[in-house]
């Protein structure tokens, strides 16, 4: 049985963070950002998988954060949505630029 090597899955990762983080600093649109954001939580749970199965000490702990992981994104995810759905009431508007907190 062929193994697929440790920097397979280390590329893919850096290449999603880095697909996340370019949304996360362009985009204007909150949704997209929340969306990137998620992205980039995928890619840290791919390396945590993919750090668990390597090594002499090969175990379940990276699954394990993984996991964590997931939890705290769908929560983060949750809260953002429901931020987001406030902000459209009060201003009309999910757009990055015009979410001035300080500004009335």
């Amino acid at each position: 049985m062929r193994m697929v090597p440790i920097t397979l899955y280390l590329a893919l990762a850096a290449i999603l963070f880095c697909i996340g983080l370019y949304g996360v600093l362009t985009r204007r649109h909150l949704v997209i950002v929340l969306v990137c954001v998620e992205l980039m939580l995928n890619a840290v749970n791919i390396n945590l998988v993919a750090f668990s199965s390597i090594g002499p000490f090969a175990n379940i702990t990276g699954q394990v954060f993984t996991l964590f992981v997931i939890t705290v994104a769908a929560a983060e995810a949750a809260v953002g949505l429901a931020i987001l759905i406030a902000l459209y009431k009060n201003r009309k508007s999910i757009d990055v630029i015009k979410q001035d907190l300080m500004r009335w």
